[in-house]
């Protein structure tokens, strides 16, 4: 199976006083305003790293989920924050770490089998792979 999603970004004036638009395939995305200001300031609206953070925490519990049904168990609730750190390099600037935070309520499974599960969830989650950043996680297991 192969599947391609598209978005598509408008960039328009200079890098500090110019501004962009950013739209998703689905819409779920639909014109939303980019900035330098929205990127390393406190302006509101989205910006690269966010977008990125949430379709991480989205790719990880999709995994994480998949691997816990192969596994044999039932999760009552994954929730996952990801956190995309942007640090400079040179002149310019890289995305250095993705860290995500589990919280699960999984009944019945034994702690060691919960973590190898998330560990190998954290690794095969195809945006994991597509960062090759370091990754961390943390997680609770209530």
């Amino acid at each position: 199976m192969q599947t391609t999603k598209h978005a598509h970004a408008v960039w328009e004036g200079a890098a500090r006083s110019g501004a962009g638009k950013v739209s998703s395939e689905s819409h779920a995305l639909q014109n939303q305003k980019l900035s330098l200001k929205k990127r390393f300031e406190d302006e509101k609206g989205t910006n690269p790293e966010e977008l990125i953070a949430a379709a991480h925490a989205a790719c990880f519990l999709m995994a994480l989920a998949a691997a816990l049904d192969k596994a044999g168990h039932s999760p009552s609730k994954l929730e996952t924050d990801a956190g995309i750190t942007l640090e400079s390099e040179g002149d310019g600037f890289k995305v250095s770490r993705s860290k995500l935070t589990l919280n699960a309520t999984v009944p019945g499974i034994p702690r060691d089998e919960f973590g190898r599960i998330a560990e190998e969830a954290k690794s095969s989650c195809p945006v994991s792979k597509l960062l090759k950043a370091d990754i961390a996680l943390e997680w609770t297991l209530a």
